[in-house]
């Protein structure tokens, strides 16, 4: 049986991966750091594998890579707030680049015939020109927040594990993606959990932030999919793939459309304090190059995907 290493199997998307690799008949190993919750794994925990490590520990990374010797490799585990990133942009810097650097060396000697995936994101591109939208990967870079310089160089560090090392690494850069399980820190989910509590209530306000950006959202459970597909066999080792929908929304209808889904008498407030110090006015993915390569497109709709993520947080909230 192939095994698969999973870093971040207990975040948002991690979780989502692990169940798909299962069904997939692969042994699905994961990274757990010690001091982050299972919750989001708790179902299906008796089916995986997991080693206590923390990315940042050299040594840690280095013994659990030569223990598992993994068939394939699925590097999520990573800050991933740009909002929180300019409060601390050291901690991101570091954490992000060192984590994977450690695990690219310990690849390079222990199993260096893995096919490894690198996560970018969509906040590499920054602000885009009306005319470079939608955006392929050949437009210019400019991250415009410390979470995407780290995305960037952990980009680019998997280009150059590539050529100087010769791993077998296949690049993505994933544009919104968003379900259950997602931290409240980010959008969607922060909205479905302020009207899950609002519900209790009856009525109450929503604090929001910037309604007017537009974003590329996806579905985590099509978003894992094409993780997997990336490592078919089926992507140019070394080469970089968007991934998303191909379709923009604005952040003020998703509210309207989370809103919609509840009985409570809601108002909305608007918070500068939630506004980011700069923010990509709108964005749109072309993820053709990886539809010609694998034959994925996005199937679940943006209205299921947001009432499955507040049926989630009600849930959430209840067993709380």
């Amino acid at each position: 049986m192939k095994k698969a290493l999973i870093t971040g199997i207990t975040g948002f998307a991690g979780s989502h991966l692990a169940e798909l690799l299962l069904k997939e008949k692969l042994a699905v190993w994961g990274f757990h750091h010690p001091k982050h919750p299972t919750a989001n794994i708790a179902r299906i925990q008796n089916h995986l594998k997991l080693l206590p490590c923390d990315l940042l520990k050299e040594k840690e990374v280095t013994k659990s890579v030569k223990i598992i010797k993994p068939d394939f490799i699925f590097h999520l585990a990573a800050a991933a707030s740009a909002a929180q990133s300019f409060k601390d942009p050291s901690a991101i810097l570091q954490n992000n680049i060192e984590a994977q650097i450690n695990l690219l060396e310990a690849v390079a000697k222990y199993t260096p015939d893995a096919r490894v995936l690198v996560i970018g994101s969509s906040e590499e591109y920054g602000e885009v020109e009306d005319t470079s939208r939608p955006v392929t990967e050949g437009t210019a870079l400019k991250p415009h927040s410390p979470y995407a310089i780290s995305k960037v160089v952990q980009d680019l560090l998997g280009y150059q594990y590539y050529l100087n090392r010769k791993l077998k690494i296949v690049r993505v850069r994933p544009f919104n993606h968003i379900g259950p399980r997602q931290a409240p820190d980010f959008v969607v989910p922060s909205f479905a959990s302020q009207i899950a509590i609002i519900e209790k209530k009856g009525k109450g306000k929503i604090k929001v932030g910037n309604l007017g950006s537009w974003r590329d959202f996806t579905d985590v459970r099509d978003m894992v999919k094409a993780y997997f597909l990336a490592l078919s066999g089926k992507c140019s080792y070394g080469d970089v793939y968007n991934i998303g929908s191909g379709k923009a929304v604005q952040i003020k209808e998703i509210l309207q459309k989370l809103i919609s889904l509840s009985s409570a008498k809601i108002k909305v407030v608007v918070g500068k304090s939630r506004f980011r110090p700069v923010d990509t006015r709108k964005i749109i993915c072309d993820y053709s190059k990886f539809t010609r390569a694998t034959a994925w497109k996005p199937i679940i709709k943006l209205d299921q995907t947001l009432s499955d993520t507040i049926d989630y947080e009600r849930k959430r909230l209840q067993a709380n």
